[in-house]
């Protein structure tokens, strides 16, 4: 009586194991770094947010100080523009750098975007962070927007270099 018996060989098994581990040995490290490019990618999407909102919240502004009809009352040093139904803070015809100003403007949720944003306040010259969260060091990974000193002149908004995202 031959039995037939059916199954791997150890040979067999340690080639695949071998296998496996040559292939897990080259994909993690691009798994990593395509993280830290969705890291990269996601503090210039808001930056472009919040250099966007900036520009809309000043256009509705002047629109408001050229007597146009519309809810908001933005004024040279301060007041609101109304976006979409939201109140923005303003400060020298630019929103402020705080939660009722930038953040509102580009409906920023720190929790729903993946971001830790530092407070900052209503002044003129006050500057409010964003850092994405999950990066190994969150200072090189954030975009900065300082509200506007002065009328006239514009907001900074800066992106910090993004080589430790």
């Amino acid at each position: 009586m031959n039995k037939s018996q059916k199954g791997f060989t150890l040979i067999e098994l340690v080639i695949v194991i071998t296998i496996i581990a040559i292939l897990a040995a080259i994909a993690l490290p691009r798994y990593i770094a395509m993280q830290r490019d969705a890291r990269i990618a996601k503090i210039q999407g808001v930056l472009g947010a919040i250099r966007s909102a900036s520009a809309l919240a000043k256009a509705r502004c002047e629109l408001d100080l050229a007597a146009v009809a519309g809810a908001g009352t933005c004024t040279n040093a301060g007041g609101t523009a109304n976006m979409d139904g939201v109140a923005v803070t303003m400060v020298n015809r630019y929103p402020t750098a705080d939660a009722a100003g930038i953040v509102a403007a580009a409906n920023l949720n720190a929790a729903a975007d993946g971001l830790t944003i530092a407070a900052g306040g209503a002044g003129a010259g006050v500057a409010i962070t964003f850092d994405v969260t999950g990066s190994t060091n969150p200072a090189t990974c954030r975009a900065t927007y300082t509200s506007s000193t002065a009328v006239g002149s514009a907001p900074v908004i800066a992106l910090t270099d993004t080589a430790g995202c």
